[in-house]
């Protein structure tokens, strides 16, 4: 098993309900090891200010236009 996203891709983080302000789209940084069983992956906001760490199950693909 490996990593779905790789490093430059844009992804769209989907933040759990208490924490929405963090929701919207990144971009994969940095593939991390995997923990609890969910691929792990730091991710920067748009600005190139904030970076985060995502779990993989928390990220996804952005559709083309």
């Amino acid at each position: 098993m490996s990593h779905k996203f790789k490093v430059g891709q844009s992804v769209r983080l989907l933040a759990p309900t208490i924490n929405r302000g963090v929701a919207g789209i990144y971009t994969v940084v940095a593939l991390l090891p995997e923990e609890r069983g969910d691929f792990q992956y730091r991710v920067r906001s748009p600005g190139g200010s904030q970076q985060r760490v995502a779990s993989e199950s928390n990220l996804t693909t952005i559709a083309s236009a």
